[in-house]
């Protein structure tokens, strides 16, 4: 996977599987400490402390239609060549959080890449549940993305409705976009962060 929306989209699927009611993402990125953190919290069915010991060992999987599960050692690897950290805390029936570090600059750190069609994709794989959030912050004001508030408001009208969906996803990139901190390039103009692209 050669963006971390693509990680975040397959950890987030993860928790789906593992039957959270609610999923929520952060994704913080702080350029004066040059840091991208990425956590994901669920309250699904958690792990017991055994599995937990070795959960991001490829041959350690519950998956049943295969018997190697890639997703978090692929990235505790990105996290670690990156500078990073990885980091995992789950009880058995309480559900589990994901704590992802990278140096923003790092050469190898791969894009953010689209968060904003990852979170689409989510909401409309999974219309009927669960629930996700996503926070986006680079400076003073974060951008935050909440199901919940979605299903309030529409009532008895589907989230993969495609009306629903494109507004979703338009909403997503707005909000990204204006929580995106605008960089000099090297020319004197402002650049933003890759999720605008």
């Amino acid at each position: 996977m050669n963006e971390l929306a693509l990680h975040i989209l397959d950890l987030a699927e993860n928790s789906v599987k593992a039957g959270a009611s609610r999923i929520e993402i952060r994704v913080i990125l702080s350029y004066e400490d040059d840091l991208l953190m990425i956590e994901i919290q669920d309250d699904g069915c958690g792990m017991s402390a055994e599995f937990l010991k070795k959960a991001a060992d490829p041959f350690a999987t519950t998956r049943s239609e295969r018997k190697v599960g890639l997703g978090l050692s692929l990235v505790k690897q990105v996290c670690e060549m990156c500078e990073g950290t990885f980091r995992i805390e789950s009880k058995l029936g309480e559900g589990t959080l994901l704590h992802l570090t990278f140096r923003l600059s790092h050469v190898d750190r791969p894009p953010t890449g689209d968060l904003a069609r990852t979170m689409a994709a989510l909401v409309t794989l999974f219309p009927d549940g669960p629930d996700f959030s996503l926070t986006y912050s680079e400076g003073e004001k974060p951008y935050v993305f909440d199901t919940a508030q979605i299903r309030r408001i529409l009532g008895d009208v589907p989230m993969n409705t495609p009306q629903v969906a494109l507004w979703i996803q338009s909403d997503l990139r707005k909000g990204l976009k204006e929580a995106a901190r605008p960089r000099m390039n090297k020319f004197g103009g402002a650049n933003h962060h890759e999720i605008c692209s």
